[in-house]
């Protein structure tokens, strides 16, 4: 049974979307397949890791010997035999004996398809609590400045993922590994009410990937237990992660005086050259601020050495701190800013607060390491 002809391009274009949902090992085979359901011109591509699913609808226009039909196949060997076809060839798809056969040219393949009834379709709450749309340029700005704070397999589960709170018109974003911590937040006014909630690590990193740099809007509703995204093809639910995240209001520094502005890139390039002399595990470089001076320096085990002397507008008194260049080097390579305001204590156990100017809806925490 025929059930579609499409470009080799619209096809790798709507795969691409949703196949990064896809676990590459998976406990029960059919969650490494994707859901392909037909209903009239229009088709369904569903992916999901039961924790959260993708879906894309796109109309091909009617093509085929049946209104309604549904399977499902290997999700990525799929897209990965549509890359290897020609480019700007035909592709026609047809249902056949459990198998789906994929027709290209002289090409032809055939892919072992699993039971849709068997496909662990992901309910949707019906009662939401926060529903709001927002340009999708403001919201991934908001996820760009603070990602990069979320743990890794932290035993603390929800420090792997973002903080969000939706506060009558304002949504604070929050990530910290308890090492640092990114605050951001954007306001809008087209939505009341309040909710704390938490999203997966790979739920952010999704969204980066599907959220454009354009004033095209996404529509956000959330409850008690899930969070939807909509894009005029694209519905992206996500279960939330349950726990307590920590108080980030005790976290931010709100007692600082003394503070320094430093060029981005000139910081940049010197953290960059002193990090290739760092300790490769513990990649701390040390901070030495004396009167309109800062000196960066780092050392290894091999008894080498590097040493960096920027000038910087600083009137206080001289002390060193340690951090890690890693978490310097990762606000700066997202902070798209000429220049950096630094709020520091003369104390080598205190945080350093780095903001940027303009900008009172950002801030990054950063802890001191012994060096």
């Amino acid at each position: 049974m025929k059930f579609l002809q499409a470009s080799r391009e619209s096809l790798i274009k709507t795969l691409s979307r949703v196949v990064g949902i896809v676990e590459k090992r998976n406990t029960m085979p059919i969650l490494s397949n994707i859901l392909i359901k037909k209903e009239g011109s229009k088709l369904f591509f569903i992916t999901t890791d039961i924790d959260v699913q993708m879906m894309v609808h796109v109309d091909f226009g009617y093509y085929g010997d049946s209104d309604i039909m549904s399977t499902t196949v290997g999700a990525r060997k799929f897209l990965e035999i549509l890359k290897a076809l020609p480019e700007m060839s035909d592709v026609i798809l047809e249902l056949s004996s459990g198998k789906i056969n994929i027709l290209s040219l002289k090409s032809r393949f055939s892919l072992q398809t699993l039971d849709a009834n068997e496909f662990p379709i992901v309910a949707c709450d019906n009662n939401w609590d926060i529903s709001l749309d927002l340009p999708q340029k403001d919201f991934r700005n908001l996820l760009n400045m603070v990602y990069f704070s979320m743990a890794q397999q932290d035993i603390r589960y929800y420090l792997n993922g973002m903080l969000l709170v939706f506060d009558n018109g304002k949504i604070i974003a929050v990530a910290t590994d308890g090492h640092r911590l990114s605050y951001s937040c954007i306001e809008t006014d087209n939505f009341t009410g309040y909710k704390k909630i938490i999203i997966p690590r790979k739920t952010v990193l999704e969204l980066q990937r599907l959220l454009q740099d354009s004033d095209e809007k996404i529509f956000l509703e959330v409850s008690n237990t899930q969070i939807r995204f909509c894009f005029p093809d694209t519905e992206f639910i996500s279960k939330l992660v349950e726990g307590k995240f920590p108080d980030f209001t005790k976290v931010i520094p709100v007692d600082y005086h003394r503070k320094f502005y430093i060029d981005r890139d000139i910081l940049q390039g010197a953290l960059m050259r002193v990090a290739i002399l760092t300790n490769d595990k513990f990649k701390g470089v040390k901070f030495n601020l004396s009167k309109n001076s800062l000196k960066i320096s780092s050392s290894n085990s091999d008894h080498e050495e590097a040493h960096e002397d920027l000038e910087i507008d600083y009137e206080y008194e001289s002390f060193d701190v340690g951090f890690n260049v890693n978490y310097l080097l990762d606000i700066i390579a997202n902070v798209k800013s000429d220049s950096l305001i630094w709020f520091v204590n003369p104390d080598s156990n205190s945080s350093a607060l780095i903001t940027v100017p303009d900008n009172n809806n950002f801030k990054y925490v950063v802890m001191p390491m012994r060096i």
